[in-house]
C-alpha cells in the first residue's frame, strides 16, 4: 500500500522560507515520480513541482520556478520542497503525490505535467500560510 504524509508547513511572512517534506513507502521508486501540488480556497489543486527518481530530472511550475528546489533523500524515501521568498500567493494546503511520470505532451513537446489527474497516490496536506 502506498503511503505519503506531507509535513512541515507553516505560518511565514512574506520573504520567508518553508521546507516541507513527503514521507513516502510502499512502492517503487525506481518506476515512480513524487510531485507536489497546492490548493487555494476555493481554486483549483495545481502541481508545483515533480522530481523522477529514475533519471533525477526536476520539474517545476513557472510560478515557483527560481524560488522552489525539489530534492530527494532515497535513504529515508522523502522527498523535500525547498521553498523561499514566498510570497501570499504561495499560500494554500499543500500535498504530495505519485505518479508514473511528471511530463505530458502537449504543444510539440514535454512539458512538466501540473494536472492532479496525472497523479494517483495522494497524501493528506499541510497548510503553508504567507502573511503579508
Amino acid at each position: 500500500e502506498v503511503q505519503l504524509q506531507a509535513s512541515g508547513g507553516g505560518l511565514v511572512q512574506v520573504g520567508g522560507s518553508l521546507r516541507l517534506s513527503c514521507a513516502a513507502s510502499g512502492f517503487d521508486f525506481n518506476e515512480n515520480v513524487i510531485a507536489w501540488f497546492r490548493q487555494a480556497p476555493g481554486q483549483e489543486r495545481e502541481g508545483v513541482s515533480c522530481i523522477d527518481f529514475a533519471n533525477e530530472e526536476t520539474y517545476y511550475a513557472d510560478s515557483v520556478l527560481g524560488r522552489f528546489t525539489i530534492t530527494s533523500d532515497n535513504a529515508k524515501n522523502t522527498v523535500h520542497l525547498q521553498m523561499n521568498n514566498l510570497t501570499p500567493a504561495d499560500t494554500g494546503v499543500y500535498y504530495c503525490a505519485t505518479g508514473l511520470t511528471c511530463t505530458y505532451y502537449i504543444g510539440g513537446y514535454y512539458r512538466f505535467d501540473p494536472r492532479a489527474l496525472a497523479y494517483d497516490n495522494w497524501g493528506q496536506g499541510t497548510q503553508v500560510t504567507v502573511s503579508s
